[in-house]
């Protein structure tokens, strides 16, 4: 990539969320270029389950799942067959009475927002997944949710941004942000009409305003095992573990990949960046995970790895112009629905940029509500 070349938009990240930008921004016939520190689709794509779902935590979070998984959707014809895309839809699992109390509003919530829900007893769940531990108070199927395989979807998004026009460099690392362009580590300046950062958990290290801390998660990936479970199965539990940032959480989500394979998930830790495997953790999630799923003790883990999500204070994503640096603007703080909100990260960006009206509601996200508290 030349330094002389000026590009309308210049992305930071080729991860899931970077991707989906260069993509969206090119098909608009934008003159697009985007820099990775590694390689498309690492990073905290890399370590993510690879979830689309749509989630009800705030109304907010609910509006922009549900917006990006239809996106999702509508694009699933044009994924190929390495982006692994499954209709499997989730299952919420509730253990007692007070749990299916939860299950019962989150029905009405989803349904109330136009989203495909089930209510099911605990024979139906035993029926949905003979091998979960019986009895089960009951659950809550989502049958419009999806898994896919984020780095190969990705990749899959930069290689239509490429068909596009757009330019893509890979193990090149942004030193500093500048306005209306951004300095190499490897020397040099390259100038663009707009610069979003798509950085993932490193985007503070560039806008060190952002408050996005690495919250680190580990995910384990057993052998070949057909028809084990049929849909992505969750505890009720895992909302409160996701979303209430203590300094460590562990929660049952295990994922059927189109493979065979199970993804077994989920934990999160506050450690800073502290890669290091931590096993204790590791045993814990596993244990949760064979507590649901007795059986799962029996099979053989292949690999155990871990990565950095970016977690917001408010558990939404910050999308929308960086007053404070001339033509900069922020795609990160997604924590772990960076791969469910991609798409639509990726089209309220477009809009934004280009001068129009969002189709959802993008207030919410909008970074002035972190740049203003920095400034006081």
């Amino acid at each position: 990539m030349s330094a002389a070349r000026h590009p309308d938009v210049l992305v930071i990240g080729a991860g899931i969320v970077g991707a989906a930008c260069a993509y969206e921004f090119a098909r608009e016939g934008l003159d697009v270029a985007v820099l990775d520190a590694g390689f498309a689709g690492g990073g905290t794509t890399a370590a993510g389950m690879g979830h689309l779902v749509v989630m009800d935590d705030s109304e907010a979070q609910f509006a922009l799942t549900a917006y990006s998984r239809r996106l999702w959707e509508e694009r699933a014809e044009d994924l190929p067959a390495e982006c692994e895309f499954d209709r499997c839809g989730t299952l919420w699992v509730a253990e007692d009475d007070a749990q299916m109390e939860a299950v019962r509003a989150k029905h009405d919530a989803y349904v109330a927002h136009g989203i495909a829900a089930e209510v099911l007893d605990g024979r139906a769940v035993a029926e949905c997944e003979p091998e979960l531990r019986a009895p089960l108070a009951g659950g809550l199927r989502v049958p419009g949710d999806r898994v896919l395989y984020p780095p190969a979807a990705a990749r899959h998004f930069l290689e239509r941004a490429r068909e596009c026009g757009a330019e893509v460099r890979e193990r090149c690392r942004v030193s500093q942000i500048r306005d209306g362009g951004v300095l190499l580590e490897e020397g040099g300046r390259l100038d663009a009409g707009a610069v979003v950062n798509a950085a993932g958990a490193e985007a503070a290290r560039l806008v060190p305003a952002l408050p996005i801390v690495p919250r680190k998660g580990h995910l384990v990936i057993t052998d070949r095992y057909p028809g084990f479970c049929r849909h992505q199965l969750v505890e009720l539990g895992y909302l409160k573990s996701a979303h209430v940032m203590s300094a460590e959480s562990v929660a049952f989500n295990v994922q059927p990949r189109a493979t065979g394979q199970l993804l077994i998930g989920s934990s999160r830790e506050l450690v800073g960046w502290d890669a290091s495997l931590n096993r204790d953790i590791v045993r814990q999630m596993l244990r949760r995970a064979i507590a649901f799923l007795p059986r799962l003790g029996t099979l053989s883990g292949l690999r155990t790895w871990n990565g950095f999500r970016p977690a917001t204070p408010d558990k939404l994503p910050i999308i929308g112009r960086w007053d404070e640096t001339e033509g900069l603007w922020i795609a990160a703080g997604h924590e772990g629905l960076g791969i469910t909100t991609a798409l639509g990260t990726a089209r309220i960006l477009a809009d934004l940029l280009l001068g129009r009206t969002p189709e959802i509601d993008a207030a919410p996200f909008a970074p002035a509500r972190f740049a203003a508290q920095a400034a006081s």
